[in-house]
This record gives C-alpha cells, structure tokens and sequence, in this order.
C-alpha cells in the first residue's frame, strides 16, 4: 500500500447522538438518525471528512453491535463525498486489529489508532500494535495523547512508525507545537493537528490537516480558518482564530466532549445532547463557561 491517502482538510471526529431508552445502557440508546443528519450535515458544510468511533464519539461506552453501526451509518451519510476515519482503539493488538478488519468490511478509508488503552505500553509493545492493525491493509493515522494513554509518541518513535507502510499521518495531541518540525525532519508522515486550540500554531509550523473536534459545531467557520491557513493568509485566519480560540480550548480539557455537544446545542444546527458514563454532566459553572464561550464565539462570527 502506498501513502496516498489524502488528508488535506478538516476531518471531524463526530459526537455521537443519544436518546432517552429505560432499555438501553445507562437509559440511553444510539440515536442513529441524529447521527447520520449530523455527518450529513458536517460534510454539506465542506468537511473532508468524518472521524466517527473515537473518544469524542464515546466509543469506549458503546456495544459492540453500537460501535460497527456507527461506521456503517457514518459511511452511508458521507455519500462519498469524503472520508471515513474509523476509530479502532483497543486495549490490546488483537481488540484494535479486530476493530479495523470491521471497518474495512464496512467501508472505512482509514482508521485512526491510538498505542494500547489502559495498559502503559513500552515503545517495542507500541510498535508490535501498529504493525498488528497495519497487516489489515488500510491507512493508519497514529495518534499520540499521552494525557489519556500515557504513552507518548514522541518524534523518535512516530520515525519508527513511520517505516511501517500503513501509517501515512500522526494526529499530534500533545499540545507541543515544536514536534511538528521535528517529526518532518526525521521521518516522511503527514502531522495531523490533533488540539483545536494549537491548530494555527500547528499549520503555521507545517501540519497538512485537522482532525478536529470542535468543527462539530463550527463546521463553515473551521473550514474558512483551514482554508485561509492552506493559502498563507496567516493575518485573517488570525482574526478568524482569535474569535473561535477561547471556546476551542474546551477540546483539550477533561470534559471537552461535554462541552463540545452543549456548544452544538447551543449553535443550533446540529444536536449535541448528553453523554454516557463515565461522562457526567457539566457543572453549573463549566455549563456557564461553556455558554459564555460559545455565544461569544457566534456574535463575533455574526458581526463579521
């Protein structure tokens, strides 16, 4: 396989709708019609992609029959108008190489794979799972947070990686823009920024797309700000970014996916709803924050 998979845009990793059910874990079943109106949605606002099954999509809370019927229900909604990044973490090789052999009988374009869940893996472990997924045959966008993994894909090792075929891109989470340079000097791997609140400073310093989370609710803004970024019009995407970073920066904290999917209610385009365990409801003054954050956000994109 070569590495031609195209990344260039912005790839959403998709929140995923719920509706009240007694039946259903923790009172809430998959409301796929929602989610199949919100990928549609995404995509008719200029996305490259979607990114569904990953910890914005709460896919260490799904079923199993839940987590491939998203993927199935994400590549129907895409139409083929871009791509689908199936998230196919697992605590094991064995869990993750599974997860990607069902996205390829469903059509995804790629999967995105974070080292072993759960279980801090050494560099050796981390290289024998990606070559695991790899043997599946599809693109691999490793993806480094070494805040919920504590394992981190520093430069040296996304080299390493990168000399396994399948791994065409690095989804950089770790906040430090500086590693984009040196991942490109020491290996040929598109970086991917992985933090909407690093996303100018990543482009500015080379990264080539955005798998982004907060475009969820912002779609037709974060794709103006990718696009004025690609074409080196550096001051006005610095307008644009300095009006959507202080809400942005709920996609690096410990209740981003909360957070995010009250921001999309209160957008009002897409629905957003609550989240299973173990994601619990906002606090009053995060809920406030939050609200604060995003109206501020839509005025300024109003008054533009």
């Amino acid at each position: 396989m070569s590495k031609t998979m195209d990344l260039g845009g912005v790839v959403v990793a998709t929140t995923l709708a719920f509706k009240e059910d007694a039946a259903a874990l923790a009172g809430l079943a998959v409301d796929y019609d929602k989610f199949g109106e919100h990928v549609d949605f995404l995509m008719a606002n200029g996305c490259r992609g979607v990114g569904p099954n990953g910890s914005l999509g709460e896919y260490s809370s799904l079923t199993d029959d839940e987590r491939r019927k998203v993927i199935q229900v994400a590549k129907e909604a895409v139409a083929g108008r871009g791509i689908v990044i199936a998230g196919v973490h697992g605590v094991g090789s064995h869990q993750a190489r599974h997860w990607a052999e069902i996205a390829a009988e469903d059509g995804a374009d790629g999967v995105l794979l974070l080292p072993p869940t759960v279980y801090r893996a050494n560099e050796g472990e981390v290289i024998a799972h990606f070559e695991e997924v790899a043997k599946v045959g599809l693109p691999i966008m490793a993806y480094n947070n070494p805040f919920d993994t504590k394992v981190d894909l520093t430069p040296r090792l996304v080299a390493r990686l990168a000399e396994i075929p399948e791994v065409v891109a690095i989804k950089e989470f770790s906040g430090d823009v500086r590693r984009v340079y040196e991942i490109r000097e020491l290996c040929d791997i598109d970086v991917i920024a992985g933090a909407d609140d690093v996303l100018l400073e990543m482009m500015i310093n080379g990264a080539v797309g955005w798998f982004a989370g907060y475009p969820n609710a912002f779609p037709k803004e974060a794709v103006e700000l990718y696009d004025l970024l690609v074409a080196g019009k550096w001051q006005e995407a610095k307008t644009l970014y300095e009006h959507l970073v202080p809400v942005f920066r709920w996609d690096s904290k410990t209740e981003f996916v909360q957070a995010i999917k009250l921001s999309m209610d209160i957008c009002g385009n897409s629905y957003g709803g609550p989240t299973r365990p173990p994601r619990g409801p906002l606090s009053e003054e995060q809920r406030a924050q939050v609200t604060a954050d995003t109206e501020r956000a839509l005025a300024a994109i109003r008054g533009r």
